[in-house]
């Protein structure tokens, strides 16, 4: 346990900063969290308008059991606070000649689904064991003992090990290489999709992903993914964490090799640790004013994607759609090509959509479907911007797509829409150049790995959330913030 009486201040209240300051108030260090916006939470926020309720920000639960330690470490159930359950089917995925195939956990069921489109059930059920052996070792080091580089990397895995993880290929090699169908390949592909990057870019071990849902299922919040956050609200205000809303920090503080504690609302807070949620680049550079050969060396945890975030509310429903659907590109290289590399619009993206309705009718009035539509786009690039005109021509032509693709007469239907930009986001939560999803991961860039929890400048300065490992999705920065709180207090203890 920590001394009595020693504090930490909280930098932001996303999910990584919300897991940290429960973890730390549960080792005994008394935590204050600063929260720019009017409510916690980060990304994990609603919009409620009209008789409609949007996710905006995540909007698939997957490895809650990491979400139930927190709840458990002070002798609660997660059950208590909110109420999960499983979905089913997965998601449902939709091709441009008609082709639509669901993913299911059960074996029997996923392999009918693979003969919907020729793919044989046993490469299916091969691929799904590599990426079981993949999660497994992944798992043990990288995600639960917060494995922070290469080096941890060899030295805790052997080189025995460290050759398992399917290194000299990428991600979409690998699944290239173990299904034979275009729709089977593309749709494993974009699993890619949980940590924003691009599975010709992503190395191979990120096939671990599927087992995220395979093995573990997929889940919905009952009343919506933000009781997430008033859940964790609740547990913070019984471990008698302070909260500071509508409370910017524009300030860490330093003095020599140590930071000394926050600005924030214009008033300093002294702080013996400070743990930022705010993404890793933008923190040094606007809380703490680093120098640009200092920001240079961090150029390799490039931002993930953003997206443009479409909130429609309808005054029908569409009974084709599940919970979870993908509408795939009809060339998934070049929306790869376009968003990752070029750092343009796509021209024909694949678009996520969320139709919660079909499992919580109190999202959306009777008989009506509400619409989380969500296109990968290019982060922000300062040197080749996209004018607002821009976005608002390709929301069109994200209309067209489903429309096209099924949703006939969609247009006709909203009744209320609400959109998001790259630069909405950057604004509402300081993000790096408006990425939803943290740091890219990429083969030749970073390897996947992210920056380390522990800064390389000031001794008591540590990160949590998505630009540190193990990186983007709700689980993972959840426990980043565990896995930061247990670096800390090992740390604290020397």
């Amino acid at each position: 346990m920590a001394e009595r009486g020693k504090t930490v201040a909280v930098v932001g209240s996303g999910l990584g900063g919300l897991s940290a300051a429960i973890s730390l108030a549960q080792e005994g260090y008394a935590v204050e969290v600063f929260e720019k916006n009017a409510q916690i939470g980060g990304k994990l926020n609603v919009l409620s308008d009209a008789g409609y309720s949007f996710d905006l920000g995540p909007s698939i639960l997957t490895l809650p059991h990491i979400f139930e330690r927190l709840f458990e470490r002070s002798g609660k159930r997660m059950a208590d606070y909110f109420t999960i359950r499983p979905l089913r089917p997965h998601w449902r995925n939709f091709y441009e000649d008609g082709t639509v195939f669901d993913f299911v956990p059960e074996k029997d069921l996923m392999a009918a689904e693979a003969d919907k489109v020729g793919e044989s059930p046993a490469n299916v059920e091969r691929f799904l064991e590599y990426c079981e052996n993949l999660y497994d070792l992944v798992n043990e080091g990288y995600f639960e003992r917060g494995l922070d580089t290469v080096r941890d990397f060899r030295r805790h895995y052997g080189l025995a090990k460290f050759l398992r993880f399917d290194f000299f290929r990428t991600m979409h090699q690998a699944v290239g290489a173990q299904l034979t169908t275009p729709h089977m390949r593309q749709a494993f592909d974009f699993f890619i999709k949980y940590v924003g990057s691009s599975a010709e870019d992503a190395p191979a071990f990120m096939n671990c992903l599927p087992t995220i849902q395979f093995r573990y299922d997929l889940w919905y919040v009952d009343g919506g993914m933000y009781n997430i956050a008033k859940g964790l609200g609740r547990l913070m205000d019984e471990l008698g964490i302070r909260v500071h809303l509508d409370c910017e920090v524009s300030e860490i503080r330093k003095g020599g090799a140590r930071v000394e504690g926050v600005v924030a609302g214009g008033v300093f807070h002294p702080a013996d640790i400070v743990v930022s949620n705010m993404e890793v680049i933008p923190a040094y550079r606007e809380l703490l004013g680093e120098d640009a050969a200092f920001l240079r060396t961090l150029e390799k945890f490039e931002p993930a994607c953003s997206g443009l975030v479409l909130d429609l509310g309808l005054d029908i429903q569409y009974p084709q759609l599940a919970h979870h659907n993908f509408f795939f590109s009809a060339d998934q290289h070049d929306h790869f090509t376009s968003v990752f590399r070029k750092k343009v619009l796509p021209n024909d993206p694949t678009i996520y959509l969320v139709a919660a309705s079909k499992t919580d009718p109190t999202v959306a009035p009777a008989g009506c479907d509400c619409l989380k539509i969500l296109p990968h786009i290019p982060h922000i690039n300062e040197e080749n911007p996209v004018s607002h005109e821009e976005y608002l021509a390709f929301k069109e032509r994200v209309l067209d797509k489903l429309e096209r693709m099924g949703l006939t007469d969609l247009r006709k239907h909203v009744v209320f829409e609400h959109m998001w930009t790259p630069q909405d986001i950057l604004r509402m939560y300081r993000s790096n150049r408006g990425s939803i999803y943290g740091v890219v991961c990429d083969r030749w860039k970073n390897f996947a790995f992210k920056a380390p929890k522990q800064s390389t400048r000031y001794d008591n300065l540590f990160f949590t959330g998505g630009s540190v490992n193990p990186g983007g999705g709700m689980p993972m920065v959840v426990l980043c913030g565990q896995n930061v709180a247990r670096k800390i207090a090992a740390w604290d203890r020397k």
